[in-house]
């Protein structure tokens, strides 16, 4: 079993940055009618090609500075971040290479399986994952949630106002990115939501949580959990308090998104 760390922090940010966007919203322009076909033609009518609908458009603004290349924008993500998070857990505890390709590539990938390590925007927490007993009686250690506390009071302790002001500056540069990911009609906020809602629905872990070592790393015995994504994994390795901080933020941030609360 990998350390989440690296994966709870950035989730974090990222998501915080979306915070109280909902009122920037703005609707989604409809797409353009299909070309008339002439009568005399026999073949049936070609459906009208339309760009998916956007959930949650970001708005342009027109007099935003402007920003630099993707290739060369990490300067200026990292001038961003800094007052946010300080200066010093920036360096510490960020791979500040390529970062907006990073951030963009791991959140999309907290809802399957696996997590590139190498994508990773986040650098791991000092020391080894904790686990108590041995053979078939192996759980996650009760000293383990200490490990990650840190991490949660700093991703609490960000203000969102501020994080979204950055987002909104910076967001055609994660769009970029993630139509570059693979995604060409694809719209980076609008995957934001859906791995907020996706982290909600990670299941409330109580108890002992029993741990498998079939190879290298450590698994869950129960099958139901192992199947997990990525990113509910993260979730349900950390604790039950601090899990339940995680998603008391995540329901904020969402609650301002869109102005509602996530579907029970």
């Amino acid at each position: 079993m990998k350390d989440p760390t690296r994966w709870l922090a950035v989730a974090i940010v990222v998501c915080g940055l979306a915070a109280g966007f909902y009122f920037w919203l703005w609707g989604a322009k409809e797409a353009p009618p299909a070309p008339p076909v002439a009568r005399q033609e026999a073949a049936p009518k070609p459906e009208a090609k339309t760009e998916p609908q956007i959930q949650f458009p970001v708005p342009q603004a027109g007099d935003a500075p402007s920003l630099p290349a993707l290739d060369q924008s990490d300067a200026a993500l990292r001038d961003a971040l800094a007052p946010l998070v300080g200066r010093k857990n920036l360096e510490q505890l960020f791979n500040l290479q390529n970062l907006v390709r990073r951030i963009v590539a791991t959140v999309d990938n907290l809802t399957r399986e696996k997590v590139a390590q190498r994508l990773m925007p986040v650098k791991p927490a000092s020391g080894p994952f904790a686990v108590s007993g041995e053979g078939d009686n192996r759980t996650i250690s009760a000293q383990n949630p200490a490990r990650y506390r840190p991490y949660v009071a700093l991703a609490e302790s960000v203000d969102s106002a501020k994080l979204v002001a950055a987002y909104v500056r910076y967001y055609p540069l994660f769009q970029q990115a993630y139509r570059e990911l693979g995604y060409p009609q694809g719209y980076f906020n609008d995957r934001l939501v859906q791995v907020i809602d996706h982290l909600l629905e990670a299941p409330d872990i109580k108890g002992a949580v029993k741990l498998v070592q079939r190879k290298v790393l450590y698994e869950f015995v129960d099958a139901e959990l192992e199947a997990r994504s990525a990113g509910q994994k993260i979730l349900m390795r950390i604790g039950p308090e601090n899990a339940a901080r995680v998603k008391a933020k995540l329901r904020d941030i969402r609650r301002e998104l869109i102005g509602q609360p996530p579907k029970p």
